[in-house]
């Protein structure tokens, strides 16, 4: 069991501004802590399933965030962006108070699962090719894929600018113009150049899997929801 904290300290780790900030919000009565008004932001809290409610809207306590998001199109993951808003904008502004980072980075136009945390350990492991954790990707393309190109994407391909060629551990036909490719690298523009690289080209990328974890059918575009221990587990299991 965790050892209690002060409110002041547990609205502070959570991303609700500085500590000065957080002890105001509890005096004037804009935090309630299980269900109860909080009136002491020095009073000590257990945080074992510790529900918050902050200016009118519940917040799970967690030490280390971890998320899933589904990424809609035309987002950056960057916290800088260039050209196109910040896949942090469709987030609670909690969250980036508290420095989560994206878990590796889809390109703009690409869809799907994406993972975000404050948590450096697990964002190495995740993003690390060490770890041997496969990343799916669905991939519509405007010419029919061959077996010839399925056949060289597990062989490996050579980008232009590294020799040591690029693998795809998995390959699934979907349909004439789709494909699930299973990677564990993360190279620039790595999916899109490998598909250049046999022949074809992607027309749309959507990210559908991570480990064992999947997209879950019912987190719409630009929704986010809470990773729990037995989602944590599925993402570190390899799927070769």
């Amino acid at each position: 069991m965790a050892k209690p904290i002060s409110l002041e300290k547990i609205l502070f780790s959570q991303g609700f501004g500085t500590r000065r900030y957080c002890a105001d919000l509890v005096y004037a009565d804009l935090v309630k802590v299980n269900g109860v008004l909080a009136d002491d932001p020095e009073e000590r809290i257990a945080t074992d399933g510790l529900m918050l409610n902050v200016e009118g809207k519940d917040w799970e306590y967690h030490e280390k965030a971890y998320i899933a998001f589904n990424k809609p199109p035309n987002y950056e993951c960057s916290h800088k962006t260039t050209h196109h808003p910040s896949v942090y904008s469709l987030l609670p502004s909690p969250f980036v108070e508290r420095g989560l980072q994206c878990v590796g980075r889809l390109d703009y136009d690409t869809t799907g699962l994406l993972l975000i945390s404050d948590d450096g350990q697990f964002i190495h492991k995740m993003t690390t090719p060490k770890k041997n954790i496969g990343k799916v990707y669905r991939i519509t393309t405007p010419d029919p894929i061959t077996e010839k190109q399925m056949d060289h994407l597990i062989k490996g391909v050579v980008l232009d600018d590294d020799p040591k060629p690029c693998f795809a551990t998995a390959c699934e036909k979907l349909s004439e113009n789709s494909l699930a490719m299973t990677i564990v690298e993360g190279r620039y523009h790595q999916v899109k150049r490998m598909m250049a690289a046999v022949g074809n080209h992607v027309e749309h990328l959507h990210r559908s899997q991570i480990g064992a974890y999947c997209m879950p059918a019912d987190l719409a575009q630009g929704e986010w929801r809470w990773l729990y221990p037995n989602d944590l587990k599925q993402l570190s299991q390899s799927i070769q």
